[in-house]
């Protein structure tokens, strides 16, 4: 009787030590600590072993329950594999949260921002001052990465180079990110912009993904209000099915960043020239995009409003950049008077 007794208080005594001990580890391990090296990368270098990963975090700071991390390591995640990178653990952060980041292998990173409207000038600019890559890219190299369309072959067969195919928004990049890499990924974040619907949608219409996107492109750089690019979408093509001619200055601007004499105006030889891009000469759309166009210009070129609209003029008035919209010549030219006077009274001014 005397022996159950003893055996009796120390599996109690087990018990109550098992429970402790595990109260204790799950505490610890989930329990976010405070440490002063939340700006600061950590380099954890290749070929490090787990436990060393903890001693440098532990060096660090980071882990301040080395012992604790070890266990569960040793006896509830063995199969985890802590990987190198360079690390920004915020404060405070728990012991798991820091195993949970170590198994990412992240690089240090930064953004990447493509306005909507960019061409691939001006991308390929950002990209040679941000990330020329090893051996430096310039400008000019870049850009003659852009004529490499076996990207997009599947989507636009037609394509000579990817503009309107690098989606315009902001990407993380790590800082090593070689150019071709930036560019790889700007075309893919757009075949996931681009909806499987949308093919359906252009073949309804009687377009193909080139048109349905030189549309967009042209969309993008006529508004950015949203809410009337349906609009611009609709004089669009009204003009097409009239035959008549689409008359963005947009493509006279493109025509001089393509010949290389683009300053910030448009002068009457950027107007007057014989160019395929020309849409104040030229009858139908220009041979491809002009720009990077948005998920918004995009869907509008896709569904354009009804209306008998032929011609917009900018809203003065609202100065929202919106526009006002014509049915006929006679309306337009009002309003293009109105539009006039003002200008050359800003210019005045």
């Amino acid at each position: 009787m005397k022996f159950v007794r003893w055996l009796l208080f120390l599996v109690l005594f087990a018990a109550l030590i098992a429970g402790g001990a595990g109260y204790w580890l799950y505490n610890t391990l989930h329990t976010p600590v405070s440490h002063s090296k939340a700006e600061q990368y950590i380099t954890v270098e290749q070929g490090l072993a787990s436990y060393s990963i903890l001693e440098l975090l532990e060096q660090e700071q980071i882990i301040q329950a080395p012992l604790a991390t070890k266990i569960y390591l040793r006896f509830f995640d063995k199969n985890a594999k802590l990987e190198a990178g360079d690390y920004l653990f915020p404060s405070p952060i728990s012991p798991l949260e820091v195993l949970e980041l170590l198994k990412d292998g992240k690089k240090r990173t930064k953004t990447l921002t493509i306005p909507e409207g960019w061409t691939r000038f001006e991308i390929a600019s950002r990209i040679a001052n941000q990330f020329p890559g090893e051996p430096k890219a310039s400008e000019k190299e870049i850009l003659a990465m852009m004529d490499d369309v076996s990207l997009i072959q599947d989507i636009d067969p037609k394509a000579t180079n990817l503009e309107g195919y690098l989606y315009p928004t902001t990407y993380e990049l790590e800082l090593d990110a070689q150019p071709k890499a930036v560019i790889s990924k700007m075309v893919n974040q757009f075949r996931s912009i681009w909806q499987p619907e949308w093919d359906d949608q252009a073949q309804k219409m009687g377009k193909s993904i080139q048109e349905i996107i030189t549309i967009a492109s042209l969309i993008e750089n006529e508004s950015k209000v949203e809410k009337e690019r349906a609009l611009v979408g609709s004089v669009i093509y009204n003009r097409l099915e009239g035959r008549m001619p689409l008359g963005i200055d947009a493509t006279n601007v493109y025509i001089a960043k393509l010949l290389g004499r683009w300053d910030g105006i448009i002068h009457k030889s950027d107007v007057e020239v014989d160019h395929p891009y020309n849409t104040r000469k030229i009858l139908g759309l220009p041979p491809g995009p002009i720009s990077s166009a948005s998920q918004s210009a995009i869907e509008a070129a896709l569904k354009p409003a009804q209306t008998d609209y032929l011609y917009y003029v900018l809203n003065v008035e609202a100065n929202d950049g919106s526009h006002h919209f014509y049915k006929t010549g006679a309306e337009f030219s009002k309003g293009k008077a109105a539009y006039q006077r003002w200008l050359a009274t800003q210019r005045r001014n």
